[in-house]
């Protein structure tokens, strides 16, 4: 029996949703240490829990894009096992970037949590037959 691989799509995270992470988690990986692209797909599983499966098709684009911004620089370097590999480091630019992605999320994270805070108090605290009264249903 093969092991089943989870996509995105089976977890219910949108594509908009994967593709609007892309940057500051390939920024923060990479913050992490210099690494190659099938490594950080590794370390997004890993850091996900599985439930974020990329593949080398939406990766290279995202990193090739960082790379034409500045954000991230790279090398060919020939790995123990004699095979050459594609390194990424993040630039000074990209630690920067990552410090204005992180201040984003955190600001759209704490809005999130405070409009689902206020209607998960609401919706515990009232009883369906109050709300339908307070629309005049």
């Amino acid at each position: 029996m093969q092991p089943r691989i989870i996509h995105h799509e089976d977890i219910g995270i949108s594509k908009d949703l994967i593709a609007a992470s892309s940057t500051p988690l390939v920024l923060a990986i990479l913050a992490e240490g210099d690494s190659y692209g099938y490594a950080v797909l590794q370390r997004v599983r890993e850091l996900s829990g599985g439930r974020m499966e990329w593949t080398d098709g939406m990766l290279y684009p995202v990193l090739h894009r960082l790379e034409r911004l500045g954000h991230v620089e790279a090398r060919w370097q020939v790995a123990e096992s004699g095979r050459r590999r594609k390194y990424y480091r993040i630039t000074s630019q990209g630690r920067a970037q990552l410090e204005e992605e992180r201040r984003q999320w955190q600001a759209v994270s704490a809005t999130l949590r405070g409009i689902w805070g206020a209607l998960s108090v609401g919706v515990t605290a009232s009883h369906p037959a109050t709300v339908a009264s307070a629309w005049g249903a």
